[in-house]
């Protein structure tokens, strides 16, 4: 009787928790697809925001560039001046007498030392910033001719952390013999053909020519084509000979 009773409880009991689980379960979803529909509002607000400020993003780093597109960083020059007007005097100087650039000052819209004046003889870089964006790229076209001082595009920070970390890739690809280059923050890379190579794939990959050009190839077929007179005169007189009404 006892384990007749204990069988049962037993029974009983694992019922329980087989209704139990069942139970949990079937509320566990409930809840979960209730969450769902109000979560789903809430997640397209999220991914709509998301878009939205990565394309701000976007734009701010665009008003960035455009801001420094017409900046060039100059480092090198001595720190002797003593006001504004006698650093662009010598910055005018020097790109006269070794690049042969003229600076007037219409060509200016702002000169100045980065960072703080410090005691140091190593001289503060030069931020010039120019009206037009033509004359920046002048100078740069001719930057190789500067002696006395260096200069380099004004990148932001971030961009100038990118092209660092992007300096041992570049170095690699140009021991491989390739033409590689940093344009603002992205490595160009190129493969380095030589000259004997590139005239083998031209030859390699042009199209056969005819021996005949292809004028003289159109008037040898229109000869061709072209229908004698004679013959069909003759042709006709020689039919009309042959018909059965004609007598000798």
């Amino acid at each position: 009787m006892d384990e007749q009773f204990q069988m049962l409880f037993d029974n009983m009991k694992m019922e329980i928790k087989n209704q139990t689980i069942e139970l949990t379960e079937t509320i566990t979803k409930t809840i979960m697809s209730r969450l769902e529909e109000k979560l789903k509002p809430i997640t397209e607000e999220n991914r709509l925001l998301k878009t939205k400020l990565e394309n701000m993003q976007e734009e701010m780093d665009h008003l960035k560039w455009e801001k420094r597109s017409k900046n060039i960083v100059i480092f090198g020059l001595k720190e002797v001046e003593n006001s504004t007007s006698e650093l662009l005097m010598k910055v005018k100087e020097v790109f006269q007498h070794d690049a042969r650039i003229v600076i007037e000052e219409y060509d200016v819209n702002n000169l100045y030392r980065i960072g703080k004046a410090n005691r140091n003889d190593k001289p503060r870089p030069i931020l010039f910033s120019f009206v037009s964006f033509m004359k920046k790229t002048e100078i740069l076209a001719n930057k190789k001719k500067l002696k006395e001082i260096y200069i380099t595009e004004d990148y932001s920070k971030e961009v100038l952390e990118r092209r660092k970390a992007l300096l041992p890739k570049l170095k690699e690809e140009r021991s491989k013999g390739n033409i590689a280059y940093l344009k603002y923050d992205k490595l160009v890379i190129r493969e380095n053909i030589p000259s004997n190579e590139k005239r083998k794939r031209e030859s390699s990959t042009s199209p056969q020519n005819d021996l005949q050009p292809r004028k003289q190839q159109n008037l040898n077929a229109s000869k061709t084509n072209r229908i004698n007179a004679f013959d069909v005169m003759r042709g006709r007189s020689n039919s009309l000979s042959t018909l059965p009404g004609n007598k000798q």
